[in-house]
């Protein structure tokens, strides 16, 4: 058994190979998903560098919201009343100013793993300062910075170089005079800091003189930080938050492990559809690797081998081709990885802080699911093999033996039903939980576990389609090629699972493509459609690299000549913290469910002249806010409540006006209020946008010319950029279904090249009585025109039937199941031009097989 093994891997190498690199490609995508999955958990949550390393106590103006780390404290600080006092050794002043930064010709630099980029003023007390030079000078002047090492790499930036600060207000350039580390991480837990003389940073901030948001505290020698703590508290009384240094630096990291573990849940659920199709290419290739060599595996038995020895020979193979294909594949693995990484970071999720993972669940994980998979496959495939009788293969060369159907039947409801699994929890989640961004993701990461177990199970069930199929294209190729189509329509039918392998993989390619483009359309033509109607502004002043505008440019735009109105669109997250007013009804009583939501400012008297959004929402006054309809529901809130919401300034009581609805999402989504109220929310909250009505598109350049990267958008234009925000991170589903789209036409490439190999002596045969090469060229182009139509009914069937289930479980407008008259004829044509390229070759090798070879193939 052992030279017969030898001898396998000898004559039938080119298979072999075949199903080798089909092995190392689906291996090498799984391990670089998870590779590229563990890595994005490492730079959210691995890095412990706090900037409070060295202070003992932190003392935080007002209420600290203990929801956000970083959000600004409420109230302020005077440095100068704790100095002095027992057990302090050295205080310093803190304030933080979320920037965003650029570099040489704009370019944006995006802080790690999704952080925030703050700036931050430089700490003078040694004691206190947790910042280490790596090269150049503390910052002294106004215009000067010191950067962490993360922004000078990810900029390609030294000391010297220009560096240009977005604040809330005002676009700033300043000078880079050093780079720092931070307990020698390259950044913080936070993000990305740029560190400014205090006084630079005070300013931005707005503080008045000689307060800040917050002051660090160096106890002295012999005083404990709790000790401290409870002192500085007790003296400084309830004006102020006193926590230890400790406890923040403890929530960080709490913060980013969870994190991290939300983004490698995450990532994993979007790796899973790599990993389905690697699984399910490897499995479908090595089983028509076996079923090819059903007549040898027989013959063995007639002299001799035991049903046992035959399944032992498979399995061995298998475990050969999954050894080599797994270490092959994990060192894939790393490539893909990159190419990942690449496309989170073109979407501003930039790992690249985190270094390649080496433990053992990235590299013995993908090696041992491609062994896994490989004997499973085996499995099955050697008891097929033991089972036949030698009397049987001496009988059919080529031709399928007739099986019982029940038992695949059995099998497809029983694979349908644990599509189901999934199926039945979504449609529970779309009735119980409010509509929302996060219950859209969740439902289409189930759904998606759910489809691609349905195409698991048509699988299964292809082989039953391939005789309706295969006699409707032979009955075609009678007409066009004539006896050439009546012997591929008796080769196609008479070998239906020869067919569906193939089939199978173009089916799981089509259906995701098709899925994706038919989810993507639709949304984008909901947003184009549904933005334009309720934008009535003519143009839009915007900034690029999502960059906020300073707010002077509503009045440059209203000088313009011309225009009626200009509005500027301010955004800032705040958060309910409840409770409503009991006035209305005393049964009503519960406080409403806490969670954030965002809300838009913009002027009232403008926003009939700029906006058309739905409802009967009036004119807001300060201190009224308006709710969108699906906030409304989730706060359980009336009209005439009062709601209590924490912003960066703290607890705001505001009462709600009423609900409206912006259909396009794009505008003001989740709540509205006017200027004033948007001030006792947040003073520095950025403009997104500047809406104007009227005036010469020319003369608005003109206005604006002198501000950094600020440009005029037509309303087309902006809906597409403002819709953008929303689907910018598809570069990275993109990305994986590309990846997993070339692998399932990888695969089915390799099993029709593999098909055209098993029938070398058929071809042969027919060359020697007569057929000519056109003809046995035209036998194999009409079985892949059985492939191409049995793969596309079943994948475009699949993508149609997960985008309705998916519109029905949410109820979302944006999801329109029924696709354009052109994309399945695009789609078609797709999978034609790709099955008819990957069988060329095969079909020009089966033309040429001399009569002489044909005779002594098995």
């Amino acid at each position: 058994m052992w030279l017969i093994a030898r001898r396998s891997f000898a004559e039938g190498w080119v298979r072999l190979i075949a199903t080798m690199l089909a092995a190392t490609f689906a291996i090498g995508l799984i391990a670089g998903s998870i590779q590229f999955a563990m890595r994005a958990q490492a730079a959210v949550s691995g890095s412990d560098a706090s900037e409070y390393a060295r202070a003992d106590v932190l003392v935080q103006g007002g209420r600290a919201d203990p929801d956000d780390l970083y959000a600004p404290p409420a109230g302020r600080v005077r440095p100068d009343r704790v100095a002095g006092r027992p057990g302090v050794a050295a205080v310093a002043g803190d304030a933080m100013v979320e920037v965003a930064v650029s570099g040489a010709g704009g370019k944006a630099i995006v802080a790690p793993a999704g952080g925030r980029t703050m700036l931050r003023p430089w700490v003078g007390e040694s004691g206190l300062n947790p910042y280490t030079l790596v090269s150049g000078r503390a910052p002294a002047a106004d215009g000067e910075v010191a950067v962490v090492r993360h922004v000078a790499r990810a900029g390609d930036l030294r000391t010297g170089s220009d560096l240009t600060l977005a604040l809330p207000r005002t676009t700033v350039r300043t000078k880079i005079v050093g780079v720092v580390t931070v307990q020698g991480r390259d950044a913080v837990a936070a993000g990305d800091l740029v560190l400014a003389p205090p006084e630079t940073v005070r300013k931005a901030a707005g503080l008045p003189a000689g307060t800040w948001q917050s002051a660090w505290v160096k106890a002295a020698p012999g005083v404990s930080a709790a000790r401290l703590r409870a002192d500085l508290a007790r003296d400084l009384g309830g004006e102020v938050t006193v926590r230890t240094a400790a406890s923040l630096r403890n929530a960080q990291a709490s913060e980013m492990q969870t994190v991290g573990v939300s983004v490698g849940g995450a990532i994993g659920m979007l790796a899973s559809v790599a990993v389905f199709v690697g699984l399910f290419v490897v499995a479908n290739t090595f089983g028509t690797l076996v079923r090819q060599r059903t007549r040898r595996l027989a013959l063995l038995g007639a002299i001799g081998a035991t049903p046992r020895q035959i399944k032992r020979l498979i399995r061995f193979e298998a475990l050969v081709l999954g050894a080599v294909g797994a270490a092959a594949g994990v060192a894939v693995g790393f490539p893909v990885s990159a190419l990942l990484t690449r496309f989170f970071a073109a979407d501003g999720f930039d790992i690249s802080a985190a270094d390649a993972q080496f433990g053992w669940i990235p590299l013995a994980v993908p090696a041992a699911a491609g062994i896994v998979v490989t004997q499973l496959a085996a499995w099955r495939a050697a008891r097929q093999a033991a089972r036949v009788s030698p009397m049987e293969a001496i009988r059919s060369s080529s031709a399928e033996a007739a099986k019982r159907r029940w038992p695949r039947l059995v099998g497809a409801l029983a694979v349908f039903g644990c599509a189901w699994m999934f199926y039945g929890p979504a449609f529970a989640i779309g009735n119980e939980e409010p509509p929302g961004p996060e219950r859209t993701i969740g439902l289409a990461a189930v759904l998606t576990m759910g489809a691609m177990v349905t195409v698991a199970a048509l699988a299964v069930l292809a082989p039953f389609f391939v005789g309706p199929l295969g006699g409707l294209v032979g009955r075609a190729g009678m007409l066009l090629s004539g006896e050439s189509g009546r012997l591929a329509r008796a080769t196609i039918t008479r070998s239906p699972r020869r067919v569906s392998a193939a089939a199978s993989s173009l089916m799981l390619g089509v259906a995701l493509a098709a899925a994706t483009a038919l989810i993507m359309m639709s949304v984008q033509d909901r947003f184009d459609e549904a933005g334009r109607q309720v934008m009535t502004a003519d143009r839009a002043v915007t900034a690029a690299e999502n960059v906020p505008l300073p707010l002077d440019v509503v009045g440059r735009a209203g000088a313009v000549p011309g225009v009626e109105r200009a509005a500027a669109l301010t955004q800032t997250a705040v958060s309910l913290t409840g409770p409503r007013s009991r006035a209305e009804d005393p049964e009503d009583s519960e406080d409403p469910v806490p969670f954030s939501f965002v809300v838009t400012g913009i002027d009232q008297a403008a926003l009939p002249h700029v906006l058309d959004l739905g409802g009967r929402l009036r004119a807001l006054n300060p201190g009224e806010i308006g709710l969108s309809s699906n906030v409304m529901a989730t706060a359980r809130a009336k009209p005439g409540q009062k709601i209590v919401v924490r912003g960066a300034q703290g607890r705001v009581e505001l009462t709600v006006a009423g609900a409206y609805h912006d259909p396009s999402h794009l505008f003001a989504d989740q709540a509205l209020v006017a200027p004033a109220t948007m001030d006792r929310l947040d003073p520095a909250a950025p403009a997104r946008a500047v809406l104007v009505k009227g005036g010469d598109p020319d003369a608005l350049t003109a206005a604006v010319a002198g501000l950094p990267g600020v440009r005029v958008l037509d309303r087309p234009a902006y809906v597409d950029l403002a819709a953008g925000s929303y689907t910018n991170g598809l570069t990275v589903v993109y990305g994986f279904i590309g990846m997993s789209l070339l692998l399932s036409l990888f695969g089915m490439a390799t099993t029709v090249s593999m098909s055209v190999g098993e029938r070398t002596k058929e071809f042969g045969l027919l060359g020697a009585v007569g057929a000519t090469v056109g003809q046995i060229r035209s036998i194999v182009r009409w079985e892949a025109a059985t492939v191409v139509l049995l793969g596309t009914l079943l994948g475009l069937g699949t993508a149609i039937g997960t985008v309705a289930l998916l519109q029905a479980a949410t109820g979302s407008s944006f999801l329109d199941p029924v696709p354009p008259w052109w994309l399945p004829i695009a789609v078609t044509a797709g999978a034609a031009a790709v099955t008819l390229a990957t069988t060329a070759f095969p079909a020009r090798r089966a033309s040429n097989v001399p009569v002489l070879e044909a005779a002594k193939a098995e």
